[in-house]
């Protein structure tokens, strides 16, 4: 076989799980999954852990990545490497296909392109000088060091936004170093929805998971010991959710808030796709409309080619 890996990536709502194990029950294969929330126990509807898509005709297709990590622990681009590395390399071993499956462009293209292998340490005196600055001012000096600044949730709270600030910081500072990335040979394919199925598709989704108990999900965190400022730290529903929970939004402000921020983040997870596309990464593109048999028979054409 021509490749060792199948990606299935997509924004968010567009069905990647559900596609990546239908095709991984066909083949026999196994998922490894690339979505930068769904590492964390007890994070389930707020990251949209579809447990359901994970079984095909009543049977369970083997999954890695997920729920690996206690919330409120920072789970990174580092450590996410490290695990894929390990998972694929047994995942090889047992002669099955792994397919890798998600929507964090910087967790994909850290696989994709053998993003080097760095695990950066805190910087005390950084995080010292930098106290007290706005996110503004933050975005701009992390501009100033990265000019192309693709991942925008590097600069969705200060907190990470000192945190990219000190990465970039080491990386200037430190030579590269080798990787051990395996030799990855991916056909990528990208789940296609116009805009609007888009948009319909994220609320539609946000209003089943809030109907599924999405805030009490939240509270319960709370009630475990995570303090308001580690959940809103993980952003999206984790961030406005509690924000609502704590009495700084009503539920409809939330809910529009919240909205709003999601069809940004598919936009900017778009963006990002088309960029890796720019930088030399091929997707091809598969009809989101299509009935899942045909999306399936459409991947193993290609695989076959």
């Amino acid at each position: 076989m021509k490749y060792n890996l199948v990606t299935i990536l997509g924004p968010t709502a567009t069905g990647k799980t559900g596609l990546a194990a239908h095709f991984a029950a066909r083949i026999k294969g196994e998922i490894i999954s690339a979505d930068s929330r769904q590492v964390y126990r007890g994070m389930d509807l707020g990251t949209g852990k579809d447990y359901e898509d994970y079984f095909v005709d009543g049977v369970e297709v083997p999954s890695h990545l997920v729920d690996i990590e206690a919330a409120g622990v920072h789970y990174n681009v580092y450590r996410f490497q490290t695990d894929f590395i390990k998972v694929f390399n047994e995942i090889n071993e047992r002669k099955k296909l792994p397919v890798l499956c998600g929507g964090s462009g910087l967790y994909l293209e850290a696989v994709l392109k053998n993003y080097r292998l760095i695990e950066v340490p805190p910087n005390k005196e950084l995080r010292k000088e930098l106290e007290g600055k706005s996110l503004e001012e933050l975005t701009e000096i992390l501009k100033a060091m990265k000019p192309q600044l693709h991942n925008y949730t590097d600069v969705e709270t200060d907190r990470r936004a000192v945190r990219a600030i000190e990465i970039e910081k080491y990386y200037a500072e430190n030579p590269k170093d080798d990787s051990v990335m395996p030799n990855i040979k991916s056909l990528n394919i990208g789940i296609d929805f116009d805009r609007e199925m888009r948009r319909q598709r994220i609320t539609t989704r946000l209003k089943q998971r809030l109907d599924e108990g999405m805030l009490d999900e939240v509270q319960k965190l709370l009630d475990s010991g995570l303090t308001p400022e580690q959940l809103i730290y993980y952003g999206l529903e984790y961030k406005f959710l509690t924000l609502h929970l704590i009495g700084e939004l009503t539920f409809d402000e939330m809910f529009a808030k919240l909205e709003i921020a999601i069809h940004q983040f598919a936009k900017r997870q778009m963006t990002w796709f088309r960029g890796m596309e720019k930088r030399g990464t091929k997707i091809h593109w598969i009809n989101g409309h299509l009935p899942m048999e045909e999306k399936v028979n459409e991947i193993l054409k290609l695989v076959k080619t």
